[in-house]
């Protein structure tokens, strides 16, 4: 497994060397999205504002930021799961040119369908640090905060080492999770045997 320090806008050619299990960290320009944004673009034919194209880095989260003198002061910052995004992933990559998606678990058979043809990565993070990495996000600006509220709207962020993520989904049709999913089953057959447990065992379901 190799460490890359990635720079934003990011380059085909450092994407496509990315493999499951790398680790990244992100510098650059990225923008927050929840589902209200994906819906009111792709469902309800919202166009996304311009500024907001320039970015090759979606994070899925809803940050918690606090208004202070006029100015906007980062809280907490932690992405949430992107499956629950999986309806619009594949559409996010085509249309908004995307090159990384970052946030929690993974995503489904469309988006990694995607991200081999386009050139786009999943990563998800290393670490539970929803306070350290306020350090390294400097918030540029917001679009669509009446419509949309804080939790919702696309925040414009600049991001210095924001990490470390782990690579889960890559271009090459690599899906850690599935790895992650056949290894335990393995070990859960092997702990089975070790422990004398019939392969009918049944768990007991409390009401």
């Amino acid at each position: 497994m190799n460490e890359y320090h990635l720079v934003s806008p990011l380059k085909e050619s450092d994407i496509k060397k990315l493999r499951i299990g790398d680790t990244v960290y992100l510098s650059g320009k990225a923008f927050t999205c929840r589902s209200k944004l994906q819906r009111s673009v792709f469902d309800e034919g919202l166009k996304l504002p311009e500024n907001l194209m320039e970015n090759d880095i979606l994070i899925h989260v809803g940050p918690v930021i606090r208004k202070r003198e006029g100015n906007y002061k980062l809280i907490s910052f932690m992405p949430t799961s992107s499956v629950r995004f999986e309806k619009w992933g594949a559409l996010s990559i085509e249309k908004w040119g995307l090159k990384a998606i970052v946030g929690k678990t993974t995503m489904g058979d469309e988006t990694a369908e995607a991200m081999k043809r386009l050139g786009c990565v999943h990563l998800s993070p290393r670490s539970v640090s929803p306070n350290l990495w306020v350090n390294s996000i400097v918030i540029e600006g917001v679009d669509l905060f009446d419509e949309m509220g804080s939790i919702e709207a696309p925040w414009q962020l600049s991001i210095n080492e924001l990490g470390p993520f782990v690579v889960d989904m890559d271009t090459q049709g690599g899906r850690l999770f599935e790895v992650l999913d056949k290894e335990v089953e393995r070990n859960l057959d092997k702990a089975y045997k070790d422990l004398g447990i019939p392969e009918d065992f049944k768990y007991t379901k409390l009401y």
